[in-house]
């Protein structure tokens, strides 16, 4: 039995073949796309379990297809590419993806993000409850969807893992390793910058004014904290 079905996206066939080889021999089940519009048909068709996502490709942009990959999907992304500033960091986790990988990498390294990106986080940071309501904002874990009076948002997988995280250590200021450690993985502790781009998507989902929060607070030099408002 496959471990997960894997959607590897990129233009070059060579690269596609080693990843086949590589990922089927940890038994995963390897599909390939060649372009964003491949990637994007493909995802709509098929379930996957995470997309390995090229930024540069023939017609429509890695980051595109992330968008719009988005729109409908909350399959987990890892974007793959040359460039590696926190500003491309940045663009690539504003597209919607989850992690980011920058060439040349190895295989360990590709299998680890991928098994990080599988991982869900221990049942314990579980929201107890599977509502939460933050004023007009209703959160429903179950469904992974936020609802507000004028507009309804799906959770992608680490908003999802993020948001959850939050709800079960409520009131408390919790610092960006332990954030890090929990939703992403042990090996995720100084990525700051994956923190800032979820939390400021999370804002947008959850907050009323996002750029004035109410409720998804920063702790300066700590963390972040979930401020609940008391029955």
């Amino acid at each position: 039995m496959a471990e997960a079905r894997i959607l590897v996206v990129d233009d070059d066939p060579q690269i596609r073949r080693v990843m086949r080889a590589a990922l089927g021999t940890h038994r995963y089940e390897v599909e390939e796309a060649r372009s964003g519009e491949e990637a994007v048909e493909r995802v709509h068709a098929q379930k996957f379990d995470v997309i390995l996502l090229d930024i540069n490709l023939p017609g429509i942009s890695g980051l595109e297809a992330c968008q719009k990959i988005r729109l409908w999907s909350d399959v987990p992304i890892i974007v793959i590419t040359v460039r590696d500033s926190e500003k491309d960091k940045v663009e690539a986790l504003d597209a919607g993806a989850d992690d980011y990988v920058a060439k040349p990498f190895g295989m360990p390294e590709m299998l680890a993000r991928i098994r990080a990106t599988l991982r869900r986080h221990p049942l314990h940071s579980e929201p107890s409850a599977t509502h939460l309501t933050l004023g007009d904002v209703e959160i429903d874990f179950e469904a992974r969807r936020v609802k507000t009076p004028t507009s309804q948002w799906r959770l992608t997988s680490k908003e999802f893992d993020l948001l959850s995280y939050f709800a079960a250590h409520p009131n408390r200021p919790i610092p960006h390793k332990e954030l890090l450690s929990a939703v992403w993985g042990p090996d995720y502790g100084e990525e700051h910058e994956y923190l800032r781009v979820f939390v400021n998507r999370l804002r947008k989902k959850i907050e009323t004014s996002p750029k004035a929060p109410k409720y998804l607070l920063k702790e300066p030099w700590v963390g972040y904290r979930l401020d609940l408002p008391k029955q």
